[in-house]
């Protein structure tokens, strides 16, 4: 239940639902290159355009290669350490480091420990094919082109900030089962280390390591030589992608909480957040072997490698791949454009890149370390001001964390219908109107507009993502998983514990306290959308109206609304109930 892609909504409205099942990738993306060199034509290009004319694609961050480069070295330099070097000395042989949803070298505890142990590291990434295929339930795509082509651009990027200091990276296509045990026995490691993830998929990929990896050890004992053989070759699985360590919590995963509050004040009075892993300058040298016997490095794959199609986007954010970008976003949000002070009172907002610090995408693929941006806030709280802005950057990071414990305690229960809470109810898997709901066509401007920047860009704000998994389940009716779905299909920061977390909680199958938790639209857009220049933007024919109206448009001006409201605000031509107590 763990990969993710994009398709382009509006290229297949018109097929079947059996249709996706068949079709592997329609998708956007906004630049037909993986090279670097094409990203930073991109960011030149964004770059030169004039201030007073609004950027069709704006990229995010909006730095040029040549900043990009500088800040990441900076920050390379700011996290060196020299202090193990001694200790390193003591290691032997070769080990290896895989490669998953940890795509970076700084604050990596996998490449940490392959270094102090070993002589020589040789780091490893597979492309593993399963996660181009299809969903669990509904056959959609796991992996489209805006997903692809950022996992490119995060490849091309490690490569390059290994190879900076020392190192290289081998890209193999194939399932890691197959690839690492032979990889190990031909350059002769003695363990693999890699983080350890939490859900069904990965985990079972793991256990079929483990037992290829015997396979591989029994075969070397019975070998007459033993000097390039493993003899027992371990899969070292680490904790790190968390924010707070799983060893440090104050209670076992099946004891976890329940309600996100009562676990934030546990950790926060009890646990302390560890420091970054640092490393030297550089860390090498590679294995002496010849990889020849292995293929030699591979190549980061293209796009149309990995069945992907691609089409320009013309519009909305591009996020840029990797762990260099990442620093960079870091840099632009924090400091040039010193946006963490006010991130509080923005972090609602729906328009543009700077509402929110977009760090997501990048923490889904592990280019920069929840513990890494903790550091960077208390650098910024240090130089220059602490706030509630200020934490509410760390509160967002402990939502995150508690969903991957979440994971852990509830297991495959957080994909299935009922959810952690066993929840016994039905919903509907109306095709036409989950279609409508997928499109844009619901005839609600915010829902389909949150909905159309979606399948552009891959992206979603954190407000438009409850509102429309709202509107799905609770004014539509339709099973909540098809929704999830479909966002492990589209979303550009897709990871299955956040995805499937914040579904069965806006479902009310999950660990919201509050089971019928209903976010009206009309209220939503009175809001957050006042004037309505979010929806004007990805629906420029509802510009032509007043600011007042483009929300709330008659149907002869937009489209007729596709179900009514549960619970509406008067005075906007939409039925009136008696409102929830308990809606958003």
């Amino acid at each position: 239940m763990s990969s993710a892609a994009t398709l382009s909504f509006s290229s297949i409205s018109s097929f079947s639902f059996s249709t996706f099942r068949k079709i592997q990738t329609f998708s956007l993306t906004p630049t037909s290159s993986i090279l670097i060199s094409s990203h930073t034509k991109i960011m030149n290009i964004a770059s030169s355009q004039s201030q007073s004319q609004p950027r069709a694609v704006v990229v995010v961050p909006s730095l040029d290669s040549v900043e990009t480069d500088k800040i990441t070295d900076e920050t390379f330099r700011r996290y060196y350490s020299n202090s193990d070097v001694k200790k390193r000395n003591g290691g032997n042989g070769v080990s290896i480091v895989w490669f998953r949803n940890d795509l970076r070298v700084l604050d990596n505890e996998a490449l940490y420990r392959a270094w102090v142990s070993s002589q020589s590291v040789l780091p490893v990434y597979c492309v593993d094919p399963r996660n181009f295929g299809t969903t669990h339930y509904f056959g959609f795509p796991k992996t489209g082109a805006l997903r692809a082509q950022f996992l490119i651009e995060c490849l091309a990027d490690l490569k390059k900030n290994l190879m900076k200091r020392g190192l290289n990276l081998v890209i193999r296509h194939g399932k890691p089962e197959d690839i690492l045990p032979s990889i190990a026995k031909a350059v002769g490691a003695h363990t693999i280390y890699a983080h350890k993830e939490t859900c069904s998929e990965e985990l079972l990929v793991e256990r079929l390591i483990k037992k290829g990896l015997q396979e591989v050890s029994l075969q070397s004992e019975g070998s007459t030589s033993t000097s390039r053989n493993p003899t027992n070759v371990k899969l070292e699985l680490i904790w790190g992608s968390t924010m707070y360590h799983i060893d440090d919590l104050p209670f076992n995963t099946s004891n976890l909480p329940d309600i996100y509050t009562q676990f934030r004040k546990s950790i926060e009075s009890k646990c302390a957040i560890r420091g970054c892993f640092k490393l030297p300058p550089s860390i090498g040298p590679l294995p002496s072997n010849d990889l020849g016997k292995i293929g030699g490095w591979g190549d980061v794959p293209l796009l149309d490698q990995l069945g992907v199609i691609h089409v320009e986007a013309k519009k909305g954010m591009y996020f840029v791949g990797g762990e260099s970008a990442a620093l960079g976003r870091v840099y632009e949000y924090f400091l040039k454009k010193d946006l963490l002070k006010v991130y509080k009172h923005t972090r609602n907002g729906m328009l543009g890149p700077d509402y929110s610090t977009k760090f997501s995408p990048w923490l889904a693929f592990g280019n920069v370390s929840p513990r890494f941006l903790y550091e960077e806030v208390k650098r910024y709280e240090k130089d220059r001001l602490a706030n509630d802005s200020t934490y509410w950057v760390l509160f967002e990071l402990i939502w995150r964390d508690y969903f991957r414990f979440i994971s852990i305690k509830y297991g495959n229960s957080i994909f299935h219908l009922g959810g952690p809470r066993e929840v016994q109810a039905r919903w509907s898997q109306d095709l036409n109107l989950f279609e409508s709901w997928r499109d844009g066509r619901t005839g609600y401007p915010l829902i389909d507009a949150n909905m159309k920047e979606l399948s552009t860009t891959g992206f979603m704000s954190n407000r438009g993502r409850q509102i429309v998994c709202s509107f799905l389940v609770r004014d539509m009716g339709i099973d909540w998983r098809m929704g999830a779905e479909w966002f492990e299909t589209c979303l550009l920061d897709y990871d299955p514990c956040s995805n499937y977390g914040n579904w069965t909680y806006g479902a009310g199958v999950g660990n919201d306290p509050r089971e019928d938790r209903y976010f009206s639209i009309p209220k939503q857009a009175q809001n957050y959308d006042p004037e309505g220049e979010y929806v004007a933007y990805w629906l420029p024919e509802l510009r032509k109206l007043p600011k007042d109206k483009r929300n709330f448009p008659h149907e002869k001006s937009y489209i007729k609304q596709i179900v009514p409201l549960k619970f509406s605000k008067p005075n906007h031509g939409h039925s009136r109930t008696k409102p929830t107590p308990r809606r958003k």
